[in-house]
């Protein structure tokens, strides 16, 4: 692989986890106020900005590290506690998130060069979030030299902290002789930055009758404040390193730059020595140093045989702190980043990332490998060879066990799409002036990723229009006797085979004269027709169909109800609505888990055959001789209602004796299907119909049987609606049942 489709890899990678952080980011922000403790979710707020911001340099884009790490300087000062947690903040941080995003979008499309009017749309964002930081006390620039004893209490005292780095210097006894002069060197420091602090140690001067003229006493004890790197500084020192003690340290504001510079390090670093000197904590000669050290103990503790001394080796990171190479808080970070790279690997160990279209192939290969099984299956039936059938059985066994396992690849939690309704929520609720709560349940209720990307839109529809037209203003609502604050619920779960996806709320309902009117206004009704409430609220969804009284900018022009029931009709789910005057609706959508292989119910009717979802049915009985054709039938004392398939689909049934009924259910409700012949349970791959056939009421699509010939396969839902006019009709046909002993 060449270099650059290296970089197109690694950048690829790094937009789809920024934007992974950013989404986790968004969700930490939307929680925030009301977390008790909010102190973890700042922190993940916080190393979310630094991972981006960090990352974002190693490509070199400089645009997002210059707006993200002032983003991530105002959550510093959250996270020190000096900014306190409130709704204007988050209201400011927000839309800096939005914009990052919008940023790493642009990098994903190419775009890697900064944009001159996003760069001004950020300015703008900046400035409002700069409002919440303090400032800073201005640095001090002043070089002092005082006596050695008062410089050093104060040094050990740590009273004096106007420089980030401290250097302790020992020069070697033979400097002098060695044609090197010690001041000379701390002079060429003050090239680097401000000597703030200088103590001279004497400690290891002799009697002034035993000295040596060409031996060198002296060390120093200095404060500097400099720009410099660690690097840089101890090679002023390069030619006295190896005869001389060089410590170099940062300490106050030097330490926390490099705790930041550690955190913000990529994540192709697992080695302890690498993390420190890849964020300039030590230098490369240092770490030489304390490896050769442990290596030598190790060494030693192995020839002389002792196993208890070669356990007691140092580890590394304590070996650079006790010669002074490193400050313990910055040798805890890198150890800490240490282990957060480890954990990501073994994460990256469990799991891989697979390109969508790679999985779609899959299932189109094991749809066809069903297709082809059932062909065999059907095959060795013809002949009278056992070892056969039970050969063909086990294939069929493999076969579905491996399509439920290529099946449960695209299987991801609803609650990323439900995530995504916090920020709107909070957003519209406050373009409306109303306090509305969102309350999401069943988030990690699991269904097919191509589901999950087509509901979005739908239910963006009835998020919106239940704040809208749906939970009053807070002044309405308490003349009501409700809470000021209105609730919005999502909720998923399974039910039937099915997954089920409800948008509740607490407000007004749906008034359901004004439905009728509006109805037998428009035409769509005869002002005499008797509709149940299903049928009436069901009228909502016709084109065009609007009661809103006022026209806001989110709804209210009689758009977006029909285009959520296409949109749930092209899922092959439907949409119910159950409300209550003056005590709220909820919009109930039905969806199949899966939009590829389902299991079916094969059925026959004359000469057609079609397949009934087998999640959909309940039981098969065998119809009344004396039924006839009615539109219904006594099931053990229940009324059920009949839809005759060869009517429904104008299929001439062939003469029999006796007809067969499969009972099916659908929301709750039951019904009845008539057809000829019962054949049994059938792998179904479900297979598109062409744009002609688009508009057929009743198919949900079609499938190829094992002898090669076309099923369709039966939209449930769509039938349940021949039955209502036969399930009124028949409320009071039947007898109530005798309890009479």
């Amino acid at each position: 692989m060449s270099f650059d489709e290296e970089m197109k890899n690694a950048l690829k990678t790094f937009t789809l986890e920024s934007l992974e952080l950013l989404q986790d980011m968004e969700e930490h922000l939307l929680n925030l106020e009301d977390d008790e403790a909010p102190a973890e979710r700042i922190n993940a707020i916080f190393r979310a900005a630094h991972t981006i911001k960090g990352s974002s340099g190693v490509f070199g884009l400089t645009h997002i590290v210059a707006f993200t790490h002032v983003v991530e300087s105002v959550l510093d000062e959250l996270r020190g506690g000096r900014i306190g947690v409130g709704s204007e903040l988050v209201a400011a941080l927000l839309p800096c998130c939005d914009h990052i995003t919008l940023l790493v979008r642009n990098v994903v499309d190419g775009r890697t060069e900064e944009d001159a009017a996003l760069t001004a749309e950020g300015k703008q964002l900046l400035d409002e979030l700069n409002a919440f930081t303090q400032a800073a006390p201005a640095d001090k620039a002043v070089t002092e030299f005082k006596c050695p004893r008062e410089q050093l209490q104060k040094l050990e005292n740590d009273s004096v902290k106007d420089g980030n780095w401290h250097l302790s210097l020992r020069f070697g006894a033979d400097s002098f002789r060695d044609g090197m002069d010690p001041l000379s060197f701390v002079s060429y420091l003050r090239t680097l930055g401000d000597i703030v602090q200088l103590v001279t140690i004497c400690q290891a001067l002799p009697p002034a009758d035993e000295m040596d003229p060409e031996t060198c006493y002296l060390g120093f004890e200095i404060e500097l404040k400099s720009s410099a790197g660690k690097a840089e500084i101890e090679g002023v020192f390069e030619f006295v390193r190896e005869s001389s003690i060089i410590r170099i340290l940062p300490y106050g504001s030097g330490i926390g730059e490099f705790i930041e510079l550690i955190d913000e390090l990529p994540e192709n670093l697992s080695y302890l020595g690498e993390i420190l000197v890849a964020a300039g904590a030590i230098t490369r000669h240092e770490l030489d140093d304390a490896l050769h050290h442990q290596q030598n103990k190790m060494q030693t503790a192995r020839e002389q045989g002792n196993a208890e001394a070669e356990a007691a080796v140092p580890a590394l990171g304590e070996i650079l702190v006790k010669y002074q190479a490193v400050s313990e808080p910055v040798l805890n970070a890198a150890l800490e980043k240490q282990k957060q790279v480890k954990e990501k690997k073994n994460q990256e160990a469990q799991s891989i990332r697979v390109d969508a279209e790679r999985l779609d192939k899959l299932i189109d290969l094991i749809g066809e490998l069903v297709i082809a099984g059932a062909g065999v299956n059907l095959r060795s039936r013809l002949f009278a060879d056992e070892g056969l059938k039970e050969m063909t059985g086990e294939t069929m066994r493999l076969i579905e066990e491996v399509r439920d396992g290529a099946l449960q690849l695209r299987m991801v939690p609803i609650g990323t799409t439900f995530s995504r309704f916090q920020r709107v929520v909070r957003d519209v609720s406050k373009e409306l002036g109303k306090g509305i709560d969102l309350i999401v349940t069943g988030g990690d209720t699991e269904v097919d990723k191509s589901v999950v990307e087509k509901i979005g839109d739908p239910l963006m529809h009835l998020v919106r229009n239940a704040m809208d037209h749906g939970i009053e203003t807070a002044d309405v609502r308490l003349a009501c006797g409700k809470p000021a604050r209105g609730s919005l619920t999502l909720k998923a779960y399974h039910s039937s085979g099915s997954i089920v996806i409800e948008v509740s709320d607490d407000g007004g309902g749906l008034n359901r004269e004004r439905i009728l009117a509006k109805a037998v206004e428009r035409g769509l009704i005869q002002a005499h027709d008797v509709l149940s409430d299903h049928e009436v609220y069901a009228l909502i969804f016709e084109p065009g169909f609007s009661t809103a009284q006022t026209v806001s900018n989110l709804s209210g022009r009689g758009v977006g109800m029909d285009v959520v029931k296409r949109n749930v009709t092209a899922l092959r789910g439907n949409i119910e609505v159950d409300s209550r005057l003056g005590a709220g609706t909820t919009m109930r959508i039905h969806l199949p888990l899966t939009l590829a292989i389902i299991d079916g119910f094969l059925v026959g009717v004359g000469k057609a055959t079609f397949v009934i979802p087998l999640d959909r049915v309940i039981e098969c009985v065998a119809l009344p001789e004396d039924a006839g054709e009615r539109e219904y039938m006594d099931l053990r004392g229940e009324v059920l209602p009949l839809v005759w398939l060869s009517q429904v689909f104008d299929v001439e049934s062939h003469q029999q004796r006796r007809h067969n009924v499969v009972v099916v259910e659908h929301a709750g409700n039951k019904a009845g299907f008539v057809v000829d012949r019962l054949q049994g349970e059938f792998q179904t791959v479900i297979k598109p119909l062409g744009k002609l056939f688009t508009y057929i009421k009743g198919v949900a699509g079609s499938t190829i049987l094992g002898d090669g010939k076309v099923a369709l396969i039966v939209d449930v839902p769509t039938l349940f609606e021949f039955c209502e006019r036969a399930n009124r009709h028949a409320e009071h046909a039947l007898p109530a049942p005798s309890h009479a002993s």
